[in-house]
């Protein structure tokens, strides 16, 4: 039995590998605007923040996309948009023990939400079709609040649709956009290694655990969330 209620989990790059489907619509857009392809890796450090700085990033081809002309990123922003959906979830793939992870937190009794800085025309389509929508009792959206993470605004957000406190709740995530976004709500804060982390090495972020999958952490809600037995 744990004492938390509540994990709020990011999508792209900690349930989802949704790269692929990113990097094409970006990488069509540069080309439907004259420009070269960029790698997918390279793409893949400007995932984090949101659509509109990832339409911002790639234009510049650098993490500094807010020196790019205002008129060129709405050509872009339109471009991209119309190509992502084309594309949203073809080669987006579940990580390695997210399904066990989640199952897990289930059986612990705890309620289950998505917290995302992706737009929601992008972001449910992509739950149903990657079979994960079915888990979560919330989804809080880029563009569900005023503010996006890493404002603590949408994990207070979910807390207030799981009727959940954030101090009995764990935000799950990739990134230090994940981070603030748990701390500054008063959530406990896990990260794992493996997503998109702007080029910030996770063993440097403010968190309660760094967690290979979500199975393990499951096991450190479980272990760390224990309510001891009374004599």
């Amino acid at each position: 039995m744990t004492s938390f209620r509540a994990a709020l989990l990011d999508l792209d790059g900690t349930l989802l590998d949704s790269i692929p489907d990113l990097a094409m619509a970006a990488n069509a857009m540069r080309v439907e605007l004259g420009m070269d392809v960029l790698r997918e890796d390279v793409i893949a450090t400007f995932v984090g923040k949101g659509v509109d700085n990832l339409v911002r990033r790639t234009l510049a081809a650098s993490l500094e996309g807010d020196a790019c002309d205002e008129a060129l990123f709405q050509r872009g922003r339109e471009s991209f948009y119309r190509h992502y959906h084309l594309v949203n979830g073809d080669k987006a793939v579940v990580f390695d023990g997210v399904l066990d992870g989640l199952k897990a937190m289930r059986d612990l009794g705890l309620k289950l939400a998505v917290v995302t800085n992706k737009p929601t025309e992008f972001t449910l389509p992509l739950l149903q079709r990657t079979g994960l929508a079915g888990f979560f009792q919330a989804v809080v959206c880029g563009d569900t609040c005023e503010r996006k993470k890493p404002d603590p605004q949408p994990v207070l957000h979910a807390c207030t649709l799981l009727d959940v406190p954030p101090a009995r709740a764990v935000t799950i995530g990739d990134s230090l956009n994940d981070t603030q976004a748990g701390r500054g709500a008063g959530t406990r804060v896990l990260v794992v290694p493996y997503g998109y982390n702007e080029g910030v090495d996770v063993r440097t972020l403010e968190v309660d655990g760094i967690v290979a999958s979500l199975v393990d952490a499951a096991d450190w809600i479980a272990r760390d969330g224990a309510i001891p037995k009374t004599a």
